[in-house]
């Protein structure tokens, strides 16, 4: 079972937004691997692309597995520091605003118990490492994932401590699994109250059911008043499958595989040619 918790962390409901020019887009765009190369690095050109959207008055939107705290550096760097972020595969929807005294407010929250999935996987990898979102913080874990894989901190705790409240992200981490097993072994032992994501790694997401990035963007599209003709999505993963499908140009990079490819209306070049950079420049 899932819930959600609207609207923001401060209980003051947020009026929708008004809706922008006739002609605004709703741009949703993942991170690692659309906008940063796999080595984190953010190329200039990516960077006055999505200024250059958002001048012409499009809605663009950061839309990634990451957590709260992982990408609002990311919209740092971007320069965006108005508008919304979708976080944690859709479970997490946040108003950015530089008003604010964090420069951003959770506007909606989806939870679910994770106990039921956590005793399946561990039953089926003993030796993973599992770990579960406490927004704006960080994770608490029953062991420490390799440097550099969980922003903020990191609590490690005893499993059972791991369902101690309802979440909004359960993150599996089995290094010694490919990703095609951890397909196969999500499919077997039947998730079936949840929604997972493998990554390119042995790795996969754990949200509540129904819960992706285009769930949280069409909700987006809908307050903004945006045409469901007039949406964009880039991105290069599996979690990035639902998303593209939603949008009605859904945009696979070069270098994302035929899963994620075939979810596209079209491709664009691989992150090492920015090829997200071509999609924004094609916006009107």
């Amino acid at each position: 079972m899932s819930s959600a918790v609207e609207p923001s962390a401060a209980g003051s409901r947020v009026e929708p937004a008004p809706a922008g020019p006739a002609e605004s887009h709703l741009v949703g765009l993942d991170i690692d691997g659309t906008l940063l190369t796999h080595d984190g690095v953010l190329s200039a050109d990516v960077q006055h692309a999505v200024a250059a959207a958002q001048a012409s008055g499009h809605h663009v939107v950061l839309a990634s597995g990451r957590s709260l705290t992982a990408m609002t550096p990311v919209a740092e760097l971007l320069g965006i520091t108005s508008g919304w972020m979708v976080c944690s595969n859709g479970a997490v929807t946040v108003r950015l605003d530089p008003a604010l005294p964090r420069g951003w407010e959770l506007d909606q929250v989806r939870t679910f118990d994770p106990e039921p999935a956590l005793r399946l996987l561990r039953d089926e990898l003993p030796g993973a490492r599992f770990a579960v979102e406490d927004i704006g913080v960080g994770f608490r874990l029953n062991a420490l994932f390799p440097d550099g894989e969980l922003d903020g901190e990191h609590q490690v705790v005893d499993f059972d401590q791991l369902w101690a409240r309802e979440v909004t992200r359960v993150i599996v981490r089995s290094p010694e699994h490919t990703p095609d097993q951890f397909s196969a072994m999500a499919a077997r032992i039947g998730l079936d109250d949840v929604t997972y994501a493998v990554g390119w790694t042995a790795w996969m997401d754990v949200a509540p059911r129904g819960v992706t990035k285009a769930s949280a963007l069409e909700r987006l599209r809908e307050r903004l008043g945006v045409d469901p003709g007039a949406t964009v999505a880039v991105g290069d993963g599996h979690n990035d499958v639902d998303m593209l499908r939603w949008a009605a140009r859904g945009v696979a990079m070069g270098h994302a595989d035929d899963v994620v490819r075939g979810a596209a209306d079209e491709v664009t070049g691989s992150i090492d040619e920015d090829g997200a950079v071509a999609v924004l420049r094609s916006l009107p």
